[in-house]
């Protein structure tokens, strides 16, 4: 009974929430919280003063999470220990590092993952991942800036002052394109905004969640504990990057089921085959339209053409190579990793050209 009262509850204060916005989209002014409490503690039958503050805490926390959480005495869940869960090299020459959390060693792991791919490939461009990544430690996101820069920086003040950046002994040359969306929280928000603000990145996406922001924790009369947003932290300009948070240089707008399966899998076929309405009017499947993907005749190599002499085939003609045909490539279908891989190889490009 008492948790049917208590749904009913739920939905009476859902119902006078409605309400509430109703009438302050009327007169930009909605009503007192103390006025509203009161009027449904007197009035509303079968509620306990219990359920009524928990439905009140309730909504609160709803509708500020997350920038207002409850820390119960449960024990937390572990956190993954992993910093750097990816890291490869993409399109021959761009090297990709995928951040999960920004933490202390960040910065040491990101640097041996560049310096590993670098070994392999001559790499023209970093792409570093925040996509989906969380963390706190902006003294490890400061870090981790320093990578890429050339001279001491000023670049984020998260409550302690304004902190300058020592670039690293052994930085990472070349430009960078830094991948976020509304699932990058905290500390990987403050470092896209530093790598931009320092003028080493382009930032690719969607608009970052908001929350970097130092946290305070205040201990409740219950035993729990209320984490509370207290400090934005703020960019060397004095921009708060919370609640606002980050807007990217190029917005990538992708559905959450799609980018979630491109950031699994950044080379995943379509599940269904790709339909080409022809000049006729007919449709017709074909499973490699929109790949990049051309079938190429294998080029004849110097003892297909010695063969060709000594057998007396015409040179003009069509050759029958002894090598298989080289594979086809398999082409990116993460819109927001293709976008930023091509930007970078143009780069490489428009330098080699000036050079």
């Amino acid at each position: 009974m008492s948790r049917l009262v208590f749904k009913l509850s739920g939905l009476a204060l859902a119902f006078l929430a409605a309400a509430w916005s109703a009438r302050a989209d009327l007169t930009n002014a909605p009503p007192a919280f103390s006025e509203v409490y009161e009027l449904v503690r007197t009035h509303l039958r079968g509620l306990s003063a219990a359920e009524l503050d928990h439905a009140a805490v309730d909504g609160l926390l709803a509708a500020l999470a997350p920038r207002v959480a409850l820390l119960t005495n449960v024990a937390p869940k572990p956190a993954d220990d992993a910093l750097v869960t990816r890291a490869r090299v993409l399109e021959e020459n761009v090297a990709y590092v995928r951040v999960s959390n920004v933490g202390a060693g960040l910065a040491q792991a990101v640097a041996e993952a560049h310096r590993e791919l670098s070994r392999t490939s001559k790499v023209v461009g970093v792409v570093l991942d925040l996509r989906f990544a969380g963390g706190d430690a902006y003294a490890a996101a400061a870090e981790v800036a320093g990578l890429f820069l050339k001279t001491e920086t000023a670049l984020l003040d998260w409550g302690e002052g304004l902190v300058k950046t020592q670039p690293a002994a052994q930085g990472i040359a070349g430009p960078a394109v830094v991948l976020v969306n509304r699932q990058t929280t905290g500390a990987p928000e403050a470092l896209a905004a530093a790598l931009r603000d320092a003028g080493v990145a382009l930032i690719l996406g969607a608009p970052t969640a908001g929350l970097a922001a130092q946290k305070q924790e205040f201990p409740l009369t219950g035993g729990q504990k209320l984490v509370i947003a207290t400090t934005p932290v703020k960019l060397a300009s004095g921009a708060a990057l919370s609640p606002r948070g980050v807007k990217p240089d190029v917005e990538v707008a992708v559905g959450a089921a799609e980018e979630r399966a491109a950031f699994a899998d950044p080379y995943r076929e379509p599940a269904k085959p790709l339909e080409v309405t022809l000049n006729s009017g007919a449709t017709s499947t074909n499973a490699a339209a929109g790949t990049n993907r051309f079938a190429r005749r294998a080029r004849p190599n110097e003892a297909d053409l010695v063969r060709a002499r000594r057998e007396g085939l015409p040179l003009d003609g069509e050759i029958v190579t002894s090598r298989e045909p080289e594979p086809a490539r398999r082409a990116l279908r993460d819109p927001a990793l293709a976008r930023a891989v091509d930007l970078l190889k143009g780069l490489a490009v428009v330098r080699a050209s000036r050079s």
